[in-house]
C-alpha cells in the first residue's frame, strides 16, 4: 500500500484513542502501510508521545514494541486552533518538512475527529494554506478529507457543509464516514444477499413481510449530555446507521459491489422513504445529565418507514433504538411472509433470516421442521452462521478496514452528499409529526406505550 502522511484533527478526543490509533497500528504491524508520518492536531496543550501511550490498552493484539516506538518516532503533534486560519499555513510548514525528512510522496489523508461545526472552517483553510488541494480521482499524490459522523445536526447545517466542501474540492476527494458501513458483518449483507439464489428471489413484497432495524444499547448518554441533547436517538443513530442498514438492506442490485455503484443504489432507496408512524421515549434520569432541565430530547424511538418504489411498496420497516434498554444488539431481521399451514398446530411465526451486527456477528436463518415424536407438531429451527467462531480471533476492527479502504481510494465506506441530505430529511419527515414522548425506566425495552405503538401496526419485534 502506498505511503501516508495522517493528519488528524481532533488528535486528543477518544475517538484517536480508542478507535483511530489501534486501528492504524493493526494496519502498521500487518504491514499494511509501509512508510506513515502520524500528525496530531487539537487546541490542547499536550504531546503525541502521550497521545499514542494512552491508546495502549485498547489494542486487542499483543503489542509489539518495536513497532511501537517506531510509530512515535514518527509522529508529532501540532497545536492548533480550527477557527483560526493563520494556524494553518505553520501547520503546512511542518506536513512539508515531515515528508522532506521521511522520503514521503506527499499522499495526505486528513481525518476530522471533530464537531462538524468545524467542518467548514477547517476545509476552508485546509484549501486557503494549500495544505490539502483540489485533485481528481487520478491525480497524485493524493488529498483525501474524512469528515467523522454526525455530518450536520439538520438538513440546512449538512446542505451548508456539503456546499462549502464542492466549492474546495472534488468529491472523490471526500469521505463521509459511517463506521458501521465497514464491519465485516455489513459488508457481508449485499455477498449474502446478492449471491444466493435461495434468498435474492424472494427479496421483495411478494415474499417479505416486514424489516426490523434494531440498535439497543444498555448503557445511558454518560459525560455526553451537552452533546447528545442537541441531537437525540433520532440524529445521534437512526439518521445515520440504522438508514444506512436500510439502505443497504433495501438497495437494487448495483453493477458491482463497489464504490460509486453501491452508493447509487444506497441513495436512490433513501430519495424514496416515508416515515409512517412512531414513539418517543427518554428514560428516567436523563435530566440529570448536564442537560436542560425542561429537555424533552428523546433517547428512544420506535417507528415505521416505507420505500416508495416497486420493490418494496407495501412493506413496513420498523426501527428501534435507546439507550439505557434491557441489553446491548444491533440485529436486521428480514421477516418472510406465512405459508398456508395444512398442519393442525401450524407455527407462530413464518421463516425469518436475522443478520446480527453487535455483539456477536453473524445470520440465522429461522426455518419451520418437525418436532420428533408421533404427531405433525411443528417447531422452529435455526440454521446459524457465527462469523467470530469461523474466522480470525482477532477480528479487523471498523475502523482499520475504513482507513485501508480510503488509502485505496475505495468509496463504497463513503456516504455520498445526497444520501446525507435524504437521510436528513427523513429526519426532518419524524420532527414534523411530532412523535409523543414518554418516560421509561433503566433497564428496559422502552416505555410502555411501545405497546399500543405495537398493537396498532400490527408488529412483534422479534429481537
Amino acid at each position: 500500500m502506498s505511503d501516508c502522511t495522517f493528519i488528524i484533527f481532533g488528535a486528543s478526543g477518544d475517538l484517536f484513542k480508542r478507535k483511530l490509533f489501534p486501528s492504524l497500528y493493526a494496519l502498521i504491524a500487518q504491514k499494511k502501510i509501509n512508510n506513515i508520518a502520524l500528525i496530531g492536531v487539537s487546541y490542547d496543550d499536550t504531546s503525541m508521545h502521550y497521545l499514542i501511550e494512552r491508546s495502549r490498552e485498547f489494542i486487542k493484539e499483543p503489542i509489539n514494541e518495536e513497532i511501537w516506538q517506531s510509530i512515535i518516532a514518527h509522529s508529532s503533534y501540532q497545536r492548533l486552533n480550527f477557527s483560526q486560519r493563520s494556524d494553518f499555513i505553520p501547520l503546512k510548514e511542518h506536513v512539508v518538512s515531515i515528508e522532506q525528512q521521511q522520503g514521503l510522496s506527499g499522499n495526505r489523508l486528513f481525518y476530522l475527529a471533530a464537531s462538524s461545526d468545524f467542518f467548514c472552517s477547517i476545509t476552508e483553510y485546509l484549501a486557503y494554506s494549500g495544505l490539502a488541494q483540489k485533485k481528481e480521482i487520478t491525480d497524485r499524490p493524493w488529498h483525501r478529507i474524512v469528515y467523522e459522523k454526525p455530518f450536520g445536526h439538520n438538513l440546512a447545517s449538512a446542505k451548508q457543509i456539503n456546499e462549502c466542501i464542492s466549492h474546495h474540492f472534488n468529491e472523490v476527494q471526500i469521505y463521509r464516514i459511517d463506521h458501521y458501513l465497514t464491519k465485516e458483518i455489513v459488508g457481508n449483507i449485499a455477498l449474502v444477499r446478492f449471491t444466493n439464489c435461495v434468498l435474492e428471489p424472494l427479496w421483495n413484497n411478494r415474499y417479505v413481510d416486514n424489516v426490523q432495524i434494531i440498535l439497543s444499547e444498555s448503557i445511558g448518554i454518560e459525560s455526553r449530555g451537552a452533546y447528545y441533547d442537541r441531537y437525540g436517538a433520532v440524529s445521534d443513530v437512526l439518521q445515520n446507521h440504522m438508514l444506512e442498514l436500510m439502505a443497504l438492506i433495501a438497495m437494487e442490485t448495483p453493477y458491482m459491489l463497489t464504490g460509486e455503484h453501491v452508493r447509487e443504489q444506497r441513495a436512490k432507496v433513501l430519495q424514496g422513504v416515508t416515515v409512517v408512524d412512531g414513539i418517543f421515549g427518554q428514560y428516567e434520569g436523563y435530566l440529570l445529565n448536564q442537560v436542560d432541565p425542561a429537555s424533552t430530547t428523546e433517547t428512544f424511538v420506535a417507528c415505521m418507514m416505507r420505500i416508495n418504489n416497486k420493490r418494496w411498496s407495501g412493506v413496513p420497516f420498523y426501527f428501534k433504538t435507546g439507550k439505557y434498554l434491557r441489553q446491548k444488539k444491533t440485529v436486521i431481521i428480514v421477516k418472510f411472509k406465512q405459508v398456508d399451514c395444512l398442519l393442525k398446530v401450524c407455527p407462530r411465526e413464518s421463516n425469518y433470516l436475522t443478520i446480527s451486527i453487535d455483539p456477536d456477528a453473524g445470520f440465522s436463518l429461522a426455518l419451520n421442521a418437525k418436532k420428533p415424536g408421533i404427531g405433525q407438531e411443528v417447531i422452529p429451527i435455526n440454521m446459524d452462521f457465527c462469523h467470530s467462531c469461523l474466522f480470525e480471533s482477532f477480528p479487523p476492527e471498523a475502523y482499520a478496514i475504513l482507513l485501508e479502504d480510503i488509502i485505496r481510494g475505495e468509496h463504497s465506506v463513503s456516504v455520498r452528499f445526497d444520501e446525507i441530505e435524504y437521510a436528513w430529511r427523513i429526519v426532518a419527515q419524524m420532527r414534523q409529526l411530532h412523535f409523543p414522548l414518554f418516560i421509561y425506566p433503566k433497564q428496559s425495552d422502552g416505555p410502555q406505550e411501545l405497546e399500543q405503538f405495537n398493537k396498532k401496526h400490527g408488529v412483534r419485534w422479534l429481537a
